[in-house]
């Protein structure tokens, strides 16, 4: 979750997670065999009714095979204020059995409040465990075990308007990419045309930890590998926020602070989004997608990714983890790959993944989802993330001005999130 709102403090969240599991293990919670009238329910961030229908579809296949169950609930909260909700429900003792779950994981595994899935799993008949992409389930384990299921596992990519680069005579080399070429393109393009250039989408001047799709390329990180020291103040940061500062108010290459330019209405020649995303293409404009461009350390890939587990805290531990087994075995991971791309390897293929899709080819997923898996890092993930994520955007506001001293600002963030990283 990238906009998730502060709801506890750091230490109340994690001790509020921790008592509520502690207290859950420690009672006859899971439901056993001889529940006759279950009712499970699941969290999720979507309403798309596409996705819904096929979720109920996945969960009426299971309660014919398993009658104890007598509903499966999917409840769509909404996504600005999904880690606020979920951990509402957690602490006021109406836990789901089952979420969605995104930047939220690092807490609820810290505080044991997720079921460990790895032995029910390798237990379930033909559920191949080994068929996991060892990338995709990295951010949800902990000491050798899986404590969510990562249903999406999406890498970001550079979406292009192919008519508007066209309307300012400019093209770009997909062989040879690179952040000053987008950026001089796009740059371009609002001269020629007054469109956008590039737009890191869902990054908004808010949600600053999107922006890794564009450091990561720098060599650049938020903090260290062990989470311990923030590292906002290196070099490589500095580089990164220097381009982007620059290609939002020298070339305007990038829209400033307070200027929408959406993509997919046709609205700027470049975005950097999740496939995931392509389901928006209309058709009213010609594309092209490309893996991200390279930056001064390379080309880099960098994931999105959402995993669903089962909460220590929920009334059906046992049911909740075999209908989890169900939802997500070969079958069925292979019918939400057309929503979500997959951490099977089996499904890694671009054919198999074009199959499903109605707007991008399998040499455009070959490309930019199969060939950026293996060697692939996720956004910026921590816990305290909501508290880390507002720090971090307070700080940050002074980037966003045309006379902004970027290492001072840099320095600002690291003195306003270290403490919370230290912790």
């Amino acid at each position: 979750m990238n906009r998730a709102r502060k709801l506890f403090g750091a230490v109340a969240l994690t001790t509020t997670l921790t008592l509520t599991a502690a207290c859950s293990a420690s009672t006859d919670g899971s439901g056993g065999s001889d529940s006759k009238d279950v009712k499970l329910r699941m969290t999720v961030w979507t309403s798309n009714e596409d996705q819904l229908k096929l979720l109920d579809s996945i969960a009426a296949a299971y309660r014919a095979e398993n009658p104890e169950i007598s509903s499966i609930t999917f409840e769509s909260l909404p996504f600005e204020d999904y880690n606020t909700t979920l951990t509402t429900q957690i602490a006021g003792g109406n836990a789901p059995d089952l979420a969605w779950m995104g930047d939220l994981s690092k807490d609820l595994i810290a505080s044991d409040a997720l079921v460990g899935l790895t032995d029910k799993l390798k237990a379930t008949d033909g559920w191949q465990y080994d068929d996991l992409e060892a990338s995709a389930t990295k951010e949800f384990t902990r000491d050798g075990t899986l404590y969510a299921y990562p249903f999406s596992t999406s890498p970001f990519a550079l979406y292009v308007n192919t008519d508007l680069l066209a309307k300012a005579g400019q093209k770009i080399d997909p062989k040879n990419l690179t952040w000053d070429k987008v950026a001089a393109a796009g740059a371009a393009v609002n001269a020629a045309t007054g469109k956008g250039g590039f737009v890191v989408r869902d990054f908004d001047y808010k949600s600053w930890n999107m922006l890794a799709t564009v450091w990561t390329g720098f060599g650049a990180a938020a903090w260290s590998p062990d989470g311990k020291d923030c590292t906002f103040t290196s070099p490589e940061m500095q580089r990164a926020f220097t381009f982007l500062h620059d290609s939002a108010f020298k070339t305007k290459a990038m829209p400033g602070p307070g200027t929408t330019a959406d993509f997919f209405a046709g609205d700027s020649a470049f975005t950097v989004a999740q496939v995931s995303r392509a389901s928006l293409l209309t058709g009213k404009f010609r594309y092209a997608l490309h893996p991200l461009p390279a930056g001064p350390a390379g080309r880099q890939s960098v994931i999105g990714q959402a995993g669903v587990g089962v909460l220590t805290a929920g009334n059906h531990r046992e049911q909740a983890t075999d209908f989890l087994a169900h939802l997500t075995n070969p079958a069925n991971s292979e019918k939400l790959a057309q929503f979500f791309p997959p951490p099977r390897k089996s499904l890694l293929t671009g054919a198999k993944l074009a199959a499903n899709s109605k707007v991008l080819t399998a040499a455009q997923l070959q490309e930019a989802v199969v060939d950026q898996l293996p060697n692939a890092v996720t956004l910026p993930n921590h816990t305290n993330p909501a508290e880390i994520a507002q720090k971090g955007k307070t700080a940050l506001d002074a980037m966003w001005k045309p006379d902004a001293d970027v290492p001072a600002v840099l320095k600002s963030v690291c003195d306003a999130i270290e403490p919370i990283l230290a912790k």
